[in-house]
């Protein structure tokens, strides 16, 4: 799906596109010539700091160029996730920066219709709507179970709530890579 390359790439444009609302840098790394930065994906970006959740936000769906999403979103989740300060210049010198590339969503019918390690999970009902990376589950080493449990927690919902109709449950895979 992506090179290795372009994963670097990828990186380089999150870390500039951070480092300039610090005022680190003049400018963004420019969009590279690979094709995939013009094509759009669910993307989210994770940031960590000392091993810890600095800032985590994403788009379900394709939204915008691979290129534009990179920089938007990674500059949300250093300065715009509600959970966190916004990132400081000493906090960027040790951030880890986490990309995944979000493939289709695929709607199961059977909540036993996705893999641990492979799959990540988005929850929808009128009352709430949460999505946990495939990587969440691993990290924990949850079960099937708990990882439903803990999207429908996500989403401000019930695990009864699994059984409402009104509920749909997607899985997807996701490229993950990091600095």
């Amino acid at each position: 799906m992506i090179s290795d390359l372009d994963k670097k790439l990828c990186l380089q444009i999150a870390k500039d596109s951070i480092a300039f609302e610090l005022n680190l840098i003049e400018e963004i790394h420019p969009m590279p010539q690979s094709s995939i930065f013009t094509e759009s994906f669910g993307l989210f970006v994770s940031l960590y700091h000392n091993k810890n959740l600095r800032g985590c936000i994403g788009y379900i769906k394709p939204f915008k160029p691979l290129y534009e999403s990179i920089i938007e979103i990674a500059q949300l989740a250093a300065f715009h996730d509600d959970r966190f300060r916004p990132l400081s210049i000493a906090e960027f010198e040790k951030l880890i920066i986490e990309i995944s590339i979000l493939s289709t969503l695929f709607e199961i019918k059977d909540k036993d219709e996705f893999e641990i390690g492979r799959d990540g999970l988005f929850i929808t009902n009128p009352r709430g709507i949460g999505l946990l990376l495939p990587q969440v589950a691993t990290k924990h080493n949850w079960s099937k179970s708990t990882f439903l449990k803990e999207t429908c927690k996500k989403a401000g919902l019930k695990e009864s709530d699994l059984h409402d109709e009104r509920t749909k449950v997607y899985r997807f895979e996701a490229t993950i890579f990091q600095s």
